[in-house]
C-alpha cells in the first residue's frame, strides 16, 4: 500500500491526524509492504525543488503519482534492471509487522532545469540518500537502513550503478543494522 500522512500547511480537516492513529493497526495487520509518504515532506520538496511558492494538494498529488508511477514501472516496462513488485516485500522486509518503507526521490526539478542539469548514476545514487530527497519528514542520517532497494528509470546502464552502489559501501555513506545483511537491492 501507499499511505500518505497528513501536515498542518495543507490539511483541510481537523480529524485527518486521528484518521491516521486509526488506520495504523489495519496497516499492520492488513499489508504486507506500506511505503510512506508524508505531505509535510512533499511540501517542502515542491517549494524548494520545484519553486512553488505556495503547493496545493495537485502539486503534491502529481508528485505522488511521479513516485508511485517509478516505484511501479517495471510492472509496464522492460529493462537491464527491473524489480517485480514482490521482491520489494522479500528483499526489504526483515519481519512481517516491520513493513513501513521510507521512499526517496531523485533527482526532483523543475522543467526548467530538467534540460540544463546533466546528473551522474553517482550523483543520483547520493542524493537519494539525502534528507531532501526524502518523501518522509525525517534524516536517516541519524539512524540506520535494515535494507535498501535503488530503483532507476532512463539511460542506466548496470555498470554505473554498480560503481555507484560499490562508492557508497566504501565510503560507509550508510549505515546499516548489525543484525541484517547489509546488501543493496537494484533495479
Amino acid at each position: 500500500s501507499f499511505t500518505i500522512w497528513p501536515c498542518p500547511q495543507v490539511s483541510t480537516a481537523v480529524v485527518e491526524p486521528y484518521n491516521c492513529v486509526l488506520c495504523v493497526h489495519s496497516l499492520l495487520e492488513h499489508t504486507d509492504v506500506t511505503t510512506q509518504l508524508d505531505n509535510e515532506a512533499m511540501y517542502d520538496i515542491c517549494r524548494r525543488n520545484l519553486d512553488i511558492e505556495r503547493p496545493t494538494y495537485t502539486n503534491l498529488n502529481r508528485l505522488v503519482a511521479q513516485v508511485i508511477s517509478s516505484l511501479t514501472a517495471s510492472l509496464r516496462f522492460d529493462g537491464a534492471l527491473n524489480v517485480d513488485v514482490t521482491e520489494f516485500q522479500t528483499n526489504l522486509v526483515p519481519y512481517p509487522r516491520i513493513h513501513f518503507m521510507l521512499a526517496s526521490y531523485a533527482p526532483i526539478i523543475s522543467a526548467e532545469k530538467a534540460y540544463h542539469e546533466q546528473l551522474s548514476v553517482a550523483e543520483i545514487t547520493n542524493s537519494v540518500f539525502e534528507p531532501a530527497s526524502m518523501m518522509i519528514k525525517c534524516d536517516p542520517r541519524h539512524g540506520k537502513y535494515m535494507a535498501c532497494c535503488l530503483m532507476y528509470r532512463g539511460d542506466v546502464v548496470p555498470k554505473d550503478v554498480n560503481a555507484s552502489v560499490a562508492t557508497i559501501k566504501t565510503k560507509r555513506t550508510i549505515q546499516f543494522v548489525d543484525w541484517s545483511p547489509t546488501g543493496f537491492k537494484c533495479g
